[in-house]
C-alpha cells in the first residue's frame, strides 16, 4: 500500500521494497525538544571547536581551511549519538550519508572563490552557491536512486 494510512503511518517504495514510516509520537516529541545539561555541554563544546577554527583563520587561512576540512562535526555527531545510546547501525547509517551528502558541497569551494576573484559581492555569490549546491544536492539524490541508494525519502 501506498499513500497515508490513519495519519500515523505511511509507507514508500525504496530500493524495489516498501518501508513503512511512522509519524512521530508525542513521546518522541518530547524527547527531541527536550534539553538536558548534556544537550548544553554539547552545544558549548562544538561552538568552542567552531569559535577556536574561525580565531585561528585571522593569522592562517590554510591552518584554518585544513581543519575545516576535517570531518570534526560529524565526528562529534557520531560520538554524540554513541553517547545517547544509537545503534551501530544508524550510526553507520549516518557516516554513510554523510559521505553522499559531503559530494555535491564540494564544487562550491571552487565555484565561490572563482565568483568573488570576478567581482560578485560576498553575498550574491553566497546565494548563488546556496541555490547551485541544493540543485548539485537534488542532481546527487535523483542519481544514487537510479544506483539503489536512496538517500530521502519520496
Amino acid at each position: 500500500m501506498r499513500g497515508w494510512v490513519n495519519f500515523r503511518e505511511f509507507y514508500i517504495d525504496a530500493t524495489g521494497g516498501r518501508r513503512k514510516i511512522t509519524a512521530m509520537t508525542n513521546e518522541e516529541w518530547r524527547k527531541l525538544l527536550s534539553v538536558t545539561p548534556f544537550d548544553i555541554v554539547k552545544v558549548l563544546l562544538t561552538a568552542a571547536i567552531i569559535l577556536f577554527v574561525n580565531k585561528i583563520q585571522l593569522f592562517s587561512d590554510k591552518l584554518s581551511a585544513l581543519l575545516i576540512a576535517l570531518p570534526l562535526t560529524s565526528l562529534l555527531a557520531m560520538i554524540w549519538m554513541w553517547h545517547g545510546g544509537q545503534s551501530s547501525g544508524k550510526i553507520a547509517g549516518h557516516a554513510e550519508g554523510t559521505f553522499w551528502f559531503v559530494l555535491p558541497t564540494l564544487p562550491m569551494f571552487l565555484i565561490l572563490p572563482w565568483m568573488m576573484r570576478s567581482g560578485w559581492s560576498f553575498w550574491s555569490a553566497l546565494a548563488a552557491n546556496c541555490a547551485i549546491t541544493t540543485l548539485f544536492f537534488w542532481f546527487t539524490v535523483v542519481l544514487l536512486r537510479k544506483f539503489g541508494i536512496d538517500l530521502m525519502p519520496k
